[in-house]
């Protein structure tokens, strides 16, 4: 009788890193349901931790090194960095990061909705204490990615329903959209038209949405003509706003998608020969620094971008630091700020 003996080793065994995609392929649960294995949160069943515990064992995870070899970084991944907007974010950001020790990085995805491919892979490697993504689409793969390096990840303004119980950061869009139609109502305006920013992004379809509350609680219908949709940029609402002001029955009041939009009305009405507001009243949204430098000055919705853009901080941090956040979503209150591109209609 021949014995085999016991099994030769061929050396130490090679571990392959895995993704908490993988992890969680393997469990038959969602990335999500690792994420808080792997964080030690609650919400996941005994036997369904001890199989995902038993996974990260057999594939030698290691948990949460990077959290303790993290740099000392904000990441936000930008749409575009190309306004005021942004910088008044920024700013917020940064107001923060400072006070943590931190400094702040930004990725412009030049109007893409998605980062480049890279991307991911670049910010594993940089290791960042978190990531902030402004109206930024991320596969699920890429949220499964930052989950498993355990870097935080917190939408501001985000492009559509945050999944994946991400925490995101936001304003009372809806009611600014409402704040602002009304105004116009109460000035006897009927012909009211909105020219929107991407009905896909949420904060625009809040703000449309206000807009079309406002007109139906007055009963006032609205012209199917007067609902146009551009990009958020000055040149965008200038094309839309010279539409409208086209047409036989024209608006005599437009509320715009933000600012620049508003910028783009007021252009279109000094090339159609009307005054702003004696022949058309305009209202914006956001107020940035340069609607009190629009001649005349715009009437517009207020709302906070650098506290939100320190409130995303915040939440990055406390995540960062193991804490989970009191409410996955924040709304900061709008406003709206009357100045002198409102008036009684002609």
């Amino acid at each position: 009788m021949t014995s085999t003996g016991p099994p030769v080793e061929m050396g130490p065994r090679r571990r392959q890193e895995v993704t908490v995609a993988q992890i969680a392929a393997l469990a038959g649960v969602s990335p999500p349901t690792v994420s808080k294995v792997i964080n030690g949160r609650s919400g996941v069943s005994v036997a369904t931790r001890r199989r995902i515990e038993e996974l990260i064992h057999e594939h030698g995870w290691q948990r949460r090194p990077e959290r303790a070899e993290s740099t000392a970084i904000i990441e936000i991944l930008f749409q575009a960095v190309d306004s005021l907007w942004a910088l008044e974010l920024i700013r917020g950001v940064n107001q923060v990061a400072r006070s943590y020790g931190q400094t702040v990085a930004v990725t412009d995805m030049q109007g893409h909705n998605s980062p480049h491919g890279a991307w991911i892979e670049e910010v594993l490697a940089r290791r960042p204490a978190g990531v902030i993504a402004v109206s930024a689409e991320l596969s699920d793969h890429k949220h499964a990615q930052l989950a498993s390096r355990s870097i935080p990840l917190v939408a501001l303004d985000p492009y559509g329903e945050p999944g994946h119980r991400v925490p995101s950061v936001g304003a009372t869009n809806w009611n600014g959209g409402l704040s602002a139609t009304r105004h116009l109502l109460e000035l006897g305006h009927r012909r009211i038209a909105v020219i929107s920013g991407p009905l896909t992004v949420m904060c625009c379809r809040a703000r449309f949405d206000g807009y079309r509350a406002a007109m139906d609680t007055a009963g006032v219908p609205v012209d199917p003509r007067f609902l146009r949709t551009c990009p958020l940029y000055v040149e965008a609402g200038r094309t839309e706003a010279e539409a409208l002001l086209a047409l036989p029955d024209r608006p005599t009041a437009v509320f715009a998608g933000n600012d620049l939009q508003a910028l783009g009305v007021y252009q279109a009405a000094l090339r159609a020969g009307l005054r702003v507001p004696g022949d058309l009243s305009v209202v914006g949204f956001d107020d940035l620094p340069l609607a009190q430098w629009a001649d005349p000055p715009m009437t517009t919705v207020h709302q906070p971008l650098a506290k939100m853009g320190a409130a995303a901080a915040e939440l990055v941090m406390a995540l960062a630091a193991g804490d989970p956040p009191e409410h996955h979503r924040v709304e900061l209150a709008t406003h709206l700020v009357v100045r002198g591109s409102t008036t009684s209609p002609p």
